[in-house]
């Protein structure tokens, strides 16, 4: 991978710890045993589908906020480098 390319980092870092909890609770959820440690062993299709269904979940309770009238904070995120 080229320098500059790595996108995986959190966009709030404070919430590194919780989103490292949830990832295990939903491979928990889905019957995945021993998500934790080393993953390169696992299938792409199962990290695919454990992060997949964490997005689900997110989408949801963001959702559910707003039925409930509650208008849920929103960070202010943009791009580091502007596109061309």
């Amino acid at each position: 991978m080229a320098t500059g390319q790595r996108t995986n980092r959190k966009l709030i870092p404070q919430a590194s710890q919780a989103m490292e909890q949830f990832k295990y609770e939903t491979a928990a959820e889905l019957g995945i045993q021993n998500y934790q440690g080393y993953l390169g062993d696992i299938p792409s299709r199962v990290n695919g589908a454990v992060g997949g269904n964490m997005v689900k979940k997110m989408i949801a309770a963001y959702e559910q906020s707003l039925a409930q009238g509650n208008k849920p904070a929103t960070p202010n995120v943009t791009n580091q480098q502007p596109t061309p």
